[in-house]
């Protein structure tokens, strides 16, 4: 009702006992930590198996343990029964009451139970038994129902979750940069163009080239390698902003380490150098972990033990030294060992696996270590995640800040790589150039246009301060949580070489 003109709210005063919810139910999850004290509850779920025409296996993705619904003989009609197959999906409503089996404290005394959506058993993929994960990047569209991809999606989600609480709790800004844009951060070149041109007959310039002033932004774009340089510009007024977003590279390596399409969180911190850089990125990767120590231990535990039986079937001299909750604690409490490119590079010269030639790729100083030798660092020699700075100039980006009092020959830039055990690099950082008339020379040597980046270099012109980023791969950063040996089984639609499914 209105009074005086003012506001009127309709049902206001409706009575609550009245409202008939479809979706008035509890998660299972809740249910299995509840006292069953006889009381009536409503649970949706999939069917995992039902057995003896009466327990039926029930799971809501809440949890991998099922909760067991028990059919008393009689409730339900033979045509209903032979419907109740697995991936069926039910909703049931009866009593929560004290389980007689072992493995469960609780289970549901069906009062009532309706079919939402049948499953044809012999057509369905997903069969009560153990499935290669081969077997699984074929059906990614169903995989998300075994228990192992509910427990690496669940911790994807906390560790997703963790990534903001993180910056949140320390006053950064989460800075949305684009995921369009014109500049390549990387000097790399391996970039998706973005284009409404024609394929088959687009304007041309008088020399041949593409005429990109015919296209929807008049330039040529791309889909974006990093945020870091628009960044960049955030942390040149906030002081400290983070990305978390796709990110894309055109790398035609199809390995279980690359997707084409993956996700990045990019830090940029004013009145940061190098050490900063470092103590933040350790701190960010250990706060990761005990999030997901607290929150998913049911699912770590699931993949520890998953990984265990996995191990069994490798020779002993190829068998992990850490379980993965045996690995993950390890992380939490120590520290991260700190060396140098030029340290590293003499560890791998003086290794028995270079003097037994055991490495693919050769080592000498200036090389870009490969996934062999940063490897060999954290699993061999430091067995930890290891920190190395110091990089050699001519490997690394334009925008990296110069090394004051190097040896002749021998430039190296204020840059760092975060190794860690069975993935190798998992975080990539600098110093930024901050200086103006450095940063011009570097990128004349690199042949990148100034006069196209100018507004990149105005962050030096006005105002330059010391800074630093680094940038996390997360895709990365779940494998080593979940110990997924392959990055196509952390995202749930990898895109990959010739392969864009869904």
């Amino acid at each position: 009702m209105a009074t005086g003109g003012g506001l009127v709210i309709f049902g206001a005063f409706r009575n609550k006992a009245t409202i008939k919810m479809f979706n008035k139910r509890t998660k299972i999850k809740a249910l299995l930590a509840t006292e069953p004290q006889n009381q009536e509850v409503i649970v949706m779920g999939w069917v995992r198996s039902f057995r003896n025409n009466q327990f039926i296996a029930l799971n809501d993705g809440s949890t991998n343990n099922n909760i067991q619904v028990v059919v008393e003989l009689g409730l339900l009609d033979d045509a209903t029964l032979k419907r109740i197959t697995t991936g069926a999906s039910l909703k049931v409503t009866g009593e929560l009451i004290a389980s007689l089996g072992k493995g469960q404290k609780v289970e549901i005394k069906a009062k009532h139970l309706e079919i939402l959506g049948d499953s044809d058993a012999e057509k369905f993929p997903l069969q009560p038994k153990k499935h290669s994960l081969e077997f699984l990047r074929e059906i990614a569209h169903l995989r998300f129902r075994t228990n192992t991809f509910g427990s690496v999606f669940r911790l994807r989600h906390s560790l997703a979750f963790a990534v903001h609480q993180f910056f949140n709790e320390k006053g950064f800004i989460y800075l949305h940069t684009p995921i369009i844009t014109s500049s390549d951060a990387e000097g790399a070149g391996e970039m998706f163009r973005v284009t409404t041109l024609p394929f088959d007959n687009a304007p041309r310039n008088e020399d041949g080239s593409v005429n990109f002033k015919e296209d929807f932004f008049g330039k040529s774009t791309n889909l974006t390698v990093s945020g870091q340089l628009e960044g960049e510009l955030g942390a040149m007024a906030f002081s400290e902003i983070y990305t978390f977003g796709p990110t894309f590279r055109a790398e035609n390596s199809n390995t279980a380490r690359h997707l084409a399409e993956f996700w990045m969180i990019e830090p940029e911190m004013a009145f940061h150098d190098i050490e900063d850089n470092q103590n933040l990125a350790e701190e960010f990767i250990q706060y990761l972990i005990r999030y997901a120590m607290e929150h998913n231990m049911e699912d770590l535990e699931f993949l520890d033990a998953r990984l265990a039986e996995e191990e069994k079937q490798k020779p002993q001299n190829e068998r992990a030294e850490f379980g993965l909750l045996e690995k993950l604690r390890f992380v939490v409490d120590n520290q991260f060992e700190r060396i140098t490119y030029t340290e590293a590079i003499q560890i791998l010269l003086d290794s028995p696996h270079y003097k037994k030639k055991k490495f693919k790729y050769d080592v000498s100083w200036g090389i870009d270590m490969q996934s062999e030798h940063e490897r060999y660092l954290v699993e061999k020699h430091f067995k930890k995640p290891v920190i190395v700075t110091g990089y050699p100039a001519a490997i690394k980006a334009f925008y990296m800040r110069l090394n004051d009092g190097c040896e002749p020959g021998r430039q190296t830039v204020a840059a760092m790589d975060i190794l860690a055990p069975g993935i190798g690099e998992i975080v990539g950082g600098s110093q930024r150039e901050e200086r103006l008339d450095k940063l011009e020379k570097r990128m004349a040597e690199m042949h990148i246009p100034a006069a196209e980046m100018s507004w990149y270099l105005d962050t030096r012109r006005f105002g330059t301060v010391p800074h630093a980023g680094f940038g996390l791969g997360f895709e990365r950063m779940v494998q080593f949580v979940t110990g997924m040996t392959n990055i196509r089984d952390v995202i749930a639609f990898a895109r990959t070489p010739k392969n864009c499914e869904f």
